[in-house]
């Protein structure tokens, strides 16, 4: 309960902070919107609140995960563009599996949305009990799932892991 309460504080606060008209109408929508975004989201966020506030994690968030997921984010977009630009560029697209040693839903969504954000990658599936993730590869390198979680997953897990868990 104690969670709902502080993630609907915060969704209201940052939609009073993004609304820039802080009317009536305009209060009693983000009160609606912010009581919704808790009720819908409560289980994706940390169990132990403490988390959130801890300036180490906010540190390796914007200086650590940001940049190295723009520069993954760059060079899977000159790759994807290359790849488009020469259609007759071989493609091996496939569905591989990668394992993930994350935890909490909270970092194993954001994991599987840091890859579907790469272009030429997209997660299909999300094996919680087993702790894997099916993606989709638009040139597959590598089969087996040692080397594609080499590939794919881990220059985000390991940052992760420091922010999340």
């Amino acid at each position: 309960m104690k969670g709902r309460i502080i993630l609907f504080i915060f969704a209201f606060i940052i939609w009073v902070a993004l609304s820039w008209l802080p009317d009536t109408p305009h209060l009693i929508i983000g009160l609606l919107v912010a009581a919704l975004v808790a009720i819908l989201t409560r289980d994706l966020f940390p169990k132990r609140i403490r988390v959130l506030f801890n300036p180490v994690r906010y540190w390796y968030l914007c200086f650590i995960y940001v940049p190295v997921f723009l520069w993954e984010c760059l060079k899977a977009n000159l790759d994807v563009a290359y790849r488009v630009l020469h259609p007759g560029l071989p493609i091996h697209p496939g569905i591989v599996r990668i394992r993930t040693e994350l935890k909490t839903d909270l970092a194993r969504t954001l994991l599987a949305n840091s890859i579907t954000l790469t272009p030429g990658t997209m997660t299909v599936d999300i094996d919680k009990d087993r702790g894997y993730l099916y993606i989709h590869w638009i040139d597959v390198k590598a089969t087996d799932d040692e080397s594609a979680t080499k590939h794919i997953g881990d220059k985000f897990e390991y940052i992760l892991r420091e922010i999340l868990e």
